[in-house]
């Protein structure tokens, strides 16, 4: 069951007497997030708006419209960080889950028995039972590792588009395992690290290997790589979400690819979707500097829709070389 720290919005809202503010969370907490959201204004005598929108992560904030809500502080919950504020008004508030995965951890023996050193990574919400899964390993025998973290990401923690604690220590580990329901994550690690890795998940009590998901994705990845190289008119997207606005790196791929004979659009955009691409029938291919994960397993385009380490490889193909294991990175922005 997910704990979000209601005491702490609170004593924020007790410190800081803000007239209004906004609440945004993932979509699976919503409706306790609605239900903190009415206690706020039952306890306070002030207005508490709700984000309806979907909320991925800490490169999905609402600090940009507090100003335009009127509102004074944004609590953004459940992506907990090294950070506890980003910009001028979000606020992070954490939101565990208490679930335990002592009995995921027991089916997943066997199976990890055949490996030596296992990396222990997670999510936000499961943050509290790394510890909890480095000592049961360890009083079963196998050595396990947690990653140092690394700019937002705490020890253990990995992102969707994030594997530092993991892939820093490909080489010390034989295998990982992701302790949550996220195949999302787990399939990042894998894809991030090469090694095999598992995911653990404490509701359903499932032991998943993510090599064919792994293997499937990143041949996928590489293909559309290639489909890429015939293009002639590229769309590069800038994302238009808070913490996805890289339009250094735009800029820096558009001069490349032009210097290698490609003519290039600047496209901004909040939602990068197919429908919203079709309106832009003369371009061959796209690039998108936002969230890789939306190239590499998000929705089917009917045109190659490039992540950041894909229009890297292609370039690399363009220059006569090899791509490379270009997903094999800490960090595929």
């Amino acid at each position: 069951m997910i704990q979000i720290d209601a005491e702490r919005i609170f004593k924020e809202i007790e410190e800081k007497k803000p007239k209004r503010v906004t609440l945004n969370a993932p979509d699976g907490i919503l409706k306790e997030t609605l239900s903190i959201a009415s206690q706020i204004g039952a306890k306070y005598g002030i207005e508490a708006i709700l984000m309806g929108d979907s909320c991925y992560g800490t490169c999905d904030t609402t600090d940009d419209d507090v100003a335009r809500l009127g509102a004074d502080i944004a609590f953004n919950i459940g992506h907990t960080i090294s950070l506890q504020k980003l910009g001028k008004h979000t606020v992070l508030i954490d939101a565990f889950d208490d679930m335990p995965f002592d009995k995921v951890l027991g089916k997943a023996l066997p199976t990890l028995k055949s490996f030596q050193k296992i990396g222990v990574v997670t999510s936000s919400q499961h943050l509290p039972q790394v510890s909890k899964a480095k000592a049961f390993l360890e009083e079963n025998g196998l050595t396990p590792v947690i990653g140092k973290g690394k700019g937002q990401l705490l020890d253990g923690q990995v992102f969707g588009c994030e594997f530092y604690p993991a892939f820093n220590i490909r080489e010390q580990a034989d295998a990982f395992i992701f302790l949550g329901q996220s195949r999302f994550h787990a399939l990042g690690v894998a894809l991030s690290t090469g090694k095999p890795t598992f995911m653990l998940d404490p509701y359903m009590e499932e032991i998943v290997d993510m090599e064919s998901s792994a293997s499937e994705r990143q041949k996928k990845a590489i293909l559309r790589v290639y489909k890429a190289l015939d293009a002639e008119r590229i769309g590069i997207i800038i994302g238009l979400k808070e913490g996805q606005i890289m339009v250094r790196r735009s800029l820096d791929l558009k001069k490349k690819l032009e210097s290698l004979g490609k003519k290039v659009d600047l496209i901004a955009m909040r939602e990068v979707t197919d429908m919203r691409l079709a309106a832009f029938r003369n371009i061959d291919a796209f690039i998108q500097t936002a969230c890789p994960r939306i190239s590499v397993d998000g929705e089917t385009f009917d045109r190659p829709v490039l992540s950041s380490p894909q229009a890297e490889a292609l370039i690399l193909l363009l220059e006569g070389k090899d791509l490379g294991m270009f997903l094999q990175r800490g960090h595929w922005l």
